[in-house]
């Protein structure tokens, strides 16, 4: 498909969403340097300092569907709109908090503003520029949101130590005010809403409470167990609402359609294991390959920087070849990089750790401007908003079940992290891995099961079928 150029009012529009899209993923990281300072400034626990971070992602999990199916029904540039807001509201509050409590409460706030940014600037892209350019700009939302989440830490501690700890909150005041400028002026006009929209208030209180009790039971451990049966129980519940509702919150004949199911369930595991490499690895350069805090530091930035850099030409990738030929790619690249990680020896020192990094880095971010762009563009205009955010809801629950489980399986591996050998420490690493290595296999497998139903078209499922799906 030739490409058409965009237009200024087009580039204008990419930029706000690229800016929606790197606010909220700068603020998901951009505490968790300033924990010690933090910890030290409101005369508080590591534990209680955690919460600052907790409460931020446990409210945009938990409320990304829900937002997503609201700007479905009341326009989803106007709630965009109203989503900023918030988070600039509460970025504010969050910077003139007068205690702990406060600032935890206005983190949560930030985080229903940030929901709503997250569910709904990839809907948006179909709205911002023409068909031939989707994946470029998919690619470019890739880019912004790994560059936020990577830029949180050392942007963080740089503030903070010139500017003190407001500084980071302060930081989305001006940046907020542009952004809805940008929106309000350049992107399309939601269409007119002649009658009353329903919304399944009772589902989605089930579902927000479920979605807390998992994410919870990631965080919590003891009382893992309980929480996981409160969710497997509210999962049930919110099913059987949805079936019966005269307008669910969620369609569940979306699910019927193999290749979105496929598709939520990829990132999902994909998510799982790019979360990985974020909780063995600084443990591995430090213990087991003895590096200082600044090497450790470098180099875990390779994998982040590459999947940044890597993001915009993803997205012409897959503008010119297709989603459906480039998901598999990216799936194989993903299993290559963990399958070294799980064999290669110590002994080669940080080659032998930065080479699958690479890998893994470079395939995830075709992974996600292919997988994002073959999904939302089967998806019937309706439908955009909650399929967008069920895809970002997919991605939360992806890290919150990456950092637990596959925590617990290195530390069941190692022993304590922090007190175990380097011997101990590389033989938890090849064995989180290889059960990554699986994981990413079990992708190939779900991948060409998608494709092999390419043909078979959707019904009452919102997707249409298109060739670029899977």
């Amino acid at each position: 498909m030739p490409r058409e150029p965009l237009t200024t009012s087009a580039r204008w529009a990419l930029t706000s969403l690229a800016l929606s899209m790197l606010m909220p993923s700068l603020d998901t990281s951009i505490a968790n340097a300033g924990l010690p300072i933090l910890a030290t400034a409101f005369d508080a626990t590591f534990q209680q300092v955690q919460w600052i971070v907790l409460a931020y992602l446990l409210t945009v999990t938990t409320l990304i569907v829900s937002v997503g199916r609201l700007g479905d029904g009341i326009g989803r540039r106007r709630l965009l709109l109203i989503g900023i807001g918030i988070f600039t509201a509460a970025s504010l509050c969050c910077a003139l908090a007068p205690g702990l409590g406060w600032l935890i409460g206005a983190r949560a706030v930030q985080g229903v503003g940030a929901a709503i940014m997250f569910a709904l600037t990839v809907a948006l892209v179909a709205d911002a520029v023409p068909k031939s350019r989707a994946g470029s700009a998919m690619g470019l939302l890739a880019t912004m949101s790994a560059t936020g989440t990577t830029l949180g830490p050392s942007l963080g501690g740089l503030l903070m130590a010139h500017l003190g700890w407001h500084s980071i909150f302060l930081l989305n005041v001006p940046l907020g005010l542009l952004n809805a400028c940008l929106v309000f002026r350049y992107l399309p006009a939601d269409r007119a809403i002649s009658t009353r929209v329903a919304f399944d208030y009772f589902g989605t209180g089930v579902l927000v409470l479920t979605l807390a009790a998992y994410a919870l039971a990631m965080t919590l451990t003891g009382l893992t167990l309980p929480l996981l049966l409160v969710s497997a129980c509210g999962a049930g519940l919110f099913v059987f609402i949805e079936m019966r509702v005269k307008a669910p919150l969620i369609r569940l004949s979306l699910f019927a359609d193999r290749r979105l199911s496929s598709s939520l369930l990829l990132t999902l595991l994909v998510t799982t294991v790019m979360m990985t490499t974020l909780v063995v690895g600084p443990f591995y350069l430090s213990h087991g390959l003895g590096l200082s805090s600044a090497m450790v530091g470098l180099v875990l930035s390779v994998g982040p920087l590459l999947s940044a850099l890597g993001g915009v030409p993803a997205g012409r990738l897959v503008d010119r070849f297709g989603a459906r030929r480039i998901v598999p790619g990216a799936l194989l690249g993903l299993a290559c990089g963990c399958g070294l990680l799980a064999s290669l020896p110590m002994s080669l020192g940080v080659f032998a750790y930065v080479l699958p990094i690479a890998m893994v880095a470079v395939s995830y971010a075709l992974f996600q401007a292919a997988n994002n762009t073959g999904l939302m563009a089967g998806v019937s205009q309706d439908q955009r908003g909650v399929v967008s955010a069920l895809l970002g809801l997919a991605r939360n629950l992806g890290l919150i079940t990456g950092a637990a489980v596959m925590g617990a399986v290195f530390a069941l591996a190692a022993g304590d992290p922090t007190e175990a050998p380097a011997a101990a420490i590389a033989s938890g690493l090849h064995i989180t891995f290889a059960v990554a290595t699986a994981l990413m296999l079990t992708t190939l497998i779900i991948s060409r099961t998608a494709v092999k139903c390419r043909s078979e078209p959707a019904r009452d499922s919102g997707v249409s079928v298109n060739e670029e799906v899977g």
